[in-house]
């Protein structure tokens, strides 16, 4: 029986005209749509498992590590 791995990725999530888009942070290409943010997180739920999967079958190694967060001060 093949054992069950948890990952640990932090989602951002931000409002768009169709309603919230999701990205997975620092997992490029994880991204999703959804009319609610309730959708929007199930669908990236689903497109990040996807996505672990495909790495796996192709042996490549998972983008896992704590993204480093900052805030930049911008004059304009």
């Amino acid at each position: 029986m093949d054992s069950i791995q948890a990952y640990s990725f932090v989602a951002t999530y931000q409002k768009i005209p169709r309603g919230y888009m999701g990205r997975i942070v620092g997992f490029p290409g994880v991204i999703s749509e959804g009319k609610t943010i309730e959708v929007c997180r199930e669908s990236l739920n689903d497109a990040l498992k996807e996505m672990i999967l495909a790495y796996q079958q192709e042996g490549q190694p998972l983008p896992i590590g704590q993204p480093i967060f900052e805030s930049l001060l911008v004059e304009a």
